[in-house]
């Protein structure tokens, strides 16, 4: 079973509707915004993060028309300076490559490990986009099913300000 395979079987599972979108790899905001296709729902930006110690694993999701000042959000969770991960731990907590960070790839994180962190601003959405853990896919989900998702996978939720 593929990555992205596993996506669509655990939404399938959990009665979550999705609408799937097919392009070319995208690494970028910039890119997805140069697309050229409607694609319905709140896009977002997914950042893996780390504390300076390296002990906590963070993943950050806003609006991708936002910026993420790393600093004010270390004031915010308590934590020692932030600074993204290495590819190397992007693999080996989430099993993603870097342009396909998104919130599916917790599927892989059994133990755990990471924890999430969401702008208060996406409460608001109706559906939010995200990629099935591969880069050449879009898909939008309710952002109650987005809930429900993150319920099962079970990983430490906090809302932030960004």
């Amino acid at each position: 079973m593929t990555i992205e395979q596993k996506v669509y079987d655990v939404l399938d599972n959990l009665a979550i509707p999705y609408e799937k979108f097919a392009h070319k790899a995208l690494y970028t905001v910039d890119e997805a915004n140069k697309l050229g296709i409607y694609i319905p729902g709140v896009h977002c930006k997914n950042l893996f993060i780390r504390n300076r110690k390296g002990n906590k694993h963070y993943l950050v999701i806003l609006k991708d028309t936002k910026q993420a000042n790393l600093k004010g959000l270390s004031k915010q969770i308590n934590s020692t300076n932030l600074s993204f991960a290495s590819p190397e731990r992007l693999f080996r907590y989430l099993k993603l490559m870097p342009g396909s960070v998104t919130p599916f790839g917790l599927i892989n994180d059994s133990e755990k490990h990471v924890e999430i962190l969401i702008d208060n601003e996406l409460k608001k959405s109706e559906y939010i986009c995200f990629h099935p853990n591969v880069n050449t896919v879009t898909i939008t989900i309710p952002y109650n099913g987005f809930e429900k998702y993150l319920k099962w996978c079970g990983n430490k939720i906090r809302y932030v300000e960004i």
